[in-house]
């Protein structure tokens, strides 16, 4: 059946019409669909609309206009002290925006209605600083804030006659200006991501293509994979832009930039993996038909089994609750199942047309074409001793002692995944940025002149009838984090309501911020209750950036909890169908999930002491092991498909030797380039990217060089015949012994 399907789409003829529909499929979608990157929504909620930061985002929105909003923060400073010009020009500044304000503009504090002393008395103590918060609508799109904050800067340049944007924050003499808060935040988010699918695709297309020229040395070949992963580009992302526009999915730049890894690593993967097994087919069948035939019959079981594990787990993602998490499903199990077909369909037609000059200058050959062609040179025939190779020797040393191999192996892995044990982890955006990024540098300004927690204040909204007991402020600046509690301010369209201002005295976006959240909801619990309202807990809300960042803790570990054991549950389904042993099953998920654990113990040394971090992103567990777990049983199963054929006619022991030797260098080759591409992504300014790419880059490399030729050979070499059960070992004519046995 499978030999049938080659023909169908490698035949003399239909090779053709593939290479014509793929071509006819991509441009009517190109034409006539968005690319994905212009339906990008980088503002889009994360949280849940029943989580209680929002609900109380929204209860502060309807009842306290002044407390909501995306304030940005407008940090001038000079370290000599700001002058009379200064403030003068942050006086015109306020009235130009009080006249002509800015789309979604909500609030401005009208500083050209204050006399001069005022405002020296809102600067901060020293008179270097003073913030000045311009407020947009909550939900106001981030091209259109980013567009104010440009306008914002056009103005102050011009009114103070300099480029204050660019002056140092410490400068003595020069008066800098940053915007800061969430909505500067916001922007730089945006910014930090702007280009970085363009610029991701373009140094992920370079490095897969010198990779593969220094592994295959064949020109041909080098670009015949970025083809196919070319077209599944193209397929996909006007697809993902219809999908977006119609509104059915939300993409934004950090999952364009990971699902452009993502595809050209893994789909080069599948690629190799299919070109690889006709160049064998090449060395054993005169005709290049029959051999891509034969190829297909070999290769795409296993090539679909190991796409079908990357998407059913990437599509897993959509039982997340997180929103950052929950848009990866779509772009990432799509973008694989094109890319699949294209390994499947479209290679097959390229190979079909080119033939063996897809390998040139090293063309494969029978052993009876290079006799011929040796002794046409007037050159004697040497045939290549397969146990000379690098991948028969390690099958060798493999089978011949399992247990030592076996041993080290999960003695190396575990002794690296116990340093995932202490692992910190860290919900702080602007610790993902870099240090020169605007709103880091503002931050950094109202830190050192201000309290730190007035970048982003905490708002704790209560119900009382008859009004808030004074003893909610005073139990709220009982708190060791907390600097002061603002006036109280009572609602004027539901005076039950009173608002409290809270300001941490340190950075309201760190874990200890964090995780105060609770304690101040106790704390304005008791102080109802002692007061005698009824259900206390049920009239208290907290909103703000600190409580949003709480609750985004709370949903992603709620994911983790989840989407991992469905996940590891998807895998095992599919690889009971495929490999119909229960043993195996068993022992393949086990080795991947100790390498991913290994992986995150290795990625946490090099980051936390190599490079100084003192937490990684919270989200990174579940990203990492969502992507190694699927990508490493890849390479498990292809390998495993190798030995599981050729224990049908040689005994097991040299099946795995076999096994190991045959798929070693594909194995290697695509293991390097799937490192290679993710760790692309820790070139971007992003703390995120890079603490992810780092970390699935050495899972990777693990996989391919650990568990791949060592670990998983070595336990089905130890379990014998054990390996299929409860599934019996084919013969096919060749009896199943072990040699010494």
């Amino acid at each position: 059946m499978l030999e049938k399907m080659g023909a169908w789409f490698a035949g003399p003829r239909s090779r053709w019409v593939t290479l014509l529909v793929w071509i006819a499929i991509a441009a009517i979608l190109t034409l006539t669909l968005p690319a994905v990157g212009d339906k990008e929504i980088n503002n889009a909620p994360n949280l849940p609309a029943d989580s209680p930061s929002v609900i109380a985002d929204e209860l502060i929105r309807t009842h306290f206009p002044n407390e909501s909003g995306l304030p940005a923060l407008l940090v001038w400073n000079r370290a000599g002290g700001l002058t009379e010009q200064d403030y003068a020009a942050m006086q015109a500044l306020t009235a130009e925006l009080a006249e002509s304000p800015l789309e979604g503009q909500e609030a401005i504090i009208p500083l050209h209605e204050m006399p001069a002393p005022a405002l020296k008395g809102i600067s901060s103590e020293d008179g270097t600083t003073l913030v000045l918060p311009v407020t947009f609508e909550t939900y106001l799109e981030t091209d259109i804030v980013k567009e104010n904050l440009h306008a914002i800067q056009e103005k102050i340049e011009a009114l103070t006659g300099g480029f204050p944007f660019e002056a140092a924050i410490d400068s003595d003499s020069e008066l800098s200006v940053r915007i800061s808060g969430p909505a500067g935040i916001s922007v730089d988010a945006t910014g930090l991501f702007e280009n970085a699918d363009f610029v991701l695709m373009v140094a992920t297309v370079l490095l897969v293509l010198v990779l593969l020229l220094l592994i295959y040395r064949s020109p041909i070949l080098a670009i015949i994979p970025l083809v196919g992963v070319g077209f599944a580009y193209a397929v996909t992302s006007p697809i993902l832009g219809w999908m977006a526009g119609e509104g059915w999915i939300t993409v934004d730049g950090q999952a364009i930039a990971i699902m452009t890894v993502l595809l050209f690593g893994a789909g080069t993967d599948y690629c190799l993996f299919f070109i690889t097994r006709f160049r064998q087919e090449l060395t054993r069948e005169g005709n290049r038909m029959s051999a891509l035939r034969r190829s297909y019959k070999n290769a795409t079981g296993a090539i679909a089994m190991s796409g079908f594990t990357v998407v059913l787990s990437l599509f897993a993602l959509l039982f997340a609750q997180y929103g950052a998490v929950h848009r990866f499903a779509v772009p990432f199990s799509l973008s694989i199942f094109i890319m699949m077909i294209a390994s499947l369909t479209l290679v097959p037609a390229l190979l079909s047309i080119i033939g063996r000059a897809s390998f040139y200058p090293f063309i494969p050959r029978t052993e009876e074409e290079a006799k011929a062609r040796a002794a046409a040179k007037g050159k004697s025939y040497v045939r290549r001793d397969p146990e000379r190779k690098l991948g028969a020797r390690i099958g060798n040393l493999v089978v011949c002692k399992p247990w030592t191999v076996a041993l080290v192996s999960t003695l190396l892995l575990a002794t690296l995944a116990s340093f995932a044990l202490p692992v910190k982890y860290t919900y702080d955006l602007l610790s993902t940025f870099p240090e020169d990024t605007p709103s880091v540098e503002g931050f950094k300004v109202i830190s050192e002149a201000y309290t730190p927690g007035e970048l982003a204040p905490v708002t704790v909204v209560v119900r009382s009838e008859g009004g808030a007991p004074a003893a909610v402020a005073e139990k709220l600046s009982q708190h060791p984090l907390v600097d002061h509690v603002g006036e109280p301010e009572v609602s004027t369209t539901d005076t039950a309501l009173t608002a409290y201002s809270v300001v941490y005295r340190m950075n309201p976006y760190n874990q200890a911020a964090m995780n105060a959240i609770p304690e101040l909801k106790e704390a304005a619990v008791a102080a109802l209750a002692e007061a005698g309202t009824a259900d206390a807990a049920s009239n208290v809300w907290i909103g703000g950036q600190t409580a949003e960042q709480h609750d985004s803790q709370q949903v992603t570990v709620r994911d983790n909890q989840l989407i991992i054991p469905i996940v590891i549950g998807l895998i095992v389904v599919l690889l009971l169908a495929y490999l119909r042993s229960i043993t195996a099953t068993i022992y393949l998920v086990a080795t991947v999930l100790l390498s991913y654990a290994a992986a995150l113990g290795l990625g946490w040394l090099i980051l936390h002491e190599l490079m100084g971090i003192e937490a990684i992103q919270g989200s990174i567990p579940l990203y990492a092991f969502v992507f190694l777990i699927a990508l490493g049983e890849d390479y498990n199963i292809f390998m495993i498909s190798s030995i599981w054929q050729k224990r049908k006619s040689m005994p097991l022991r040299q099946a795995i030797k076999e096994g190991v030797a045959e798929t070693g260098g594909v194995i290697t080759s695509a293991g390097l380039i799937l490192a290679a591409t993710f760790a692309v992504l820790a070139t971007l300014p992003i703390q995120v990217l890079v603490q992810f790419g780092l970390i699935t880059a050495i899972g990777v490399l693990m996989d391919t060089f650990i568990v791949r030729p060592f670990l998983v050979p070595a336990i089905t070499t130890i379990l014998g015949k054990r390996a299929f059960w409860p599934g019996k070992a084919e013969e096919a004519g060749v009896k199943m012994k072990e040699a010494g046995r």
